[in-house]
């Protein structure tokens, strides 16, 4: 039985259909927009729309951009030699706000799941390959989630990337800070002792 004229439950229906949203944030999420005045809910409309006309992937490294080379591709103070492969351009916000990586990016756009019908080549792993046969990458950080997929990921790109001789790094993972070793599992304990360094 449908508690809400048809307009609104479609709208309902779009919200909940984002990830994360549930049936009750959806509802709200809807009971906002129609609160809006209609100025403020046009450009919220316009926004989507526009977003999704104008976001492209950068040629380079695939990332989110707006047309041309993103940000950071065309940022001639970012290391060249340096690649950091992430699954997700999401992944690459993450790493900047650690303003501690000065290298380029490349956006794979998933990773490899056979539950999902996710082989290599629905990823941009060619893009990658191409990038590393110019000869001027001189280290590539695999930095996919350490998961089944993420690894499976990174160990299939690091066995195509051999021949090329370039330096294959694994981002560390280990014991999170604040956290208390008797939580820690024993795979992540593992990682951590593998990953130790001097001090």
């Amino acid at each position: 039985m449908e508690y809400f004229p048809p307009p609104l439950e479609k709208l309902v229906e779009q919200f909940a259909r984002l990830p994360g949203i549930g049936g009750k944030s959806a509802q709200r999420l809807a009971f906002f927009v129609l609160g809006l005045p209609e100025a403020e809910a046009q450009d919220f409309a316009a926004a989507i729309l526009d977003a999704k006309r104008s976001i492209t992937c950068c040629p380079v490294c695939r990332n989110f951009t707006s047309g041309g080379l993103c940000p950071i591709c065309a940022s001639p103070k970012r290391d060249g030699t340096t690649v950091c492969v992430v699954a997700d351009p999401r992944d690459v916000a993450a790493i900047e706000r650690s303003r501690e990586y000065g290298g380029h990016y490349h956006v794979l756009h998933g990773v490899i799941s056979p539950m999902n019908r996710v082989g290599p080549d629905d990823l941009a792993i060619k893009p990658l390959l191409e990038r590393v046969a110019k000869g001027e990458i001189q280290e590539v950080i695999m930095a996919t989630n350490p998961d089944t997929e993420g690894e499976a990921t990174a160990m299939y790109i690091a066995r195509l990337l051999k021949p090329f001789g370039v330096r294959v790094t694994r981002l560390a993972y280990g014991i999170p800070v604040g956290g208390h070793l008797e939580f820690a599992d024993e795979a992540t304990l593992t990682r951590a002792l593998e990953g130790r360094r001097e001090i």
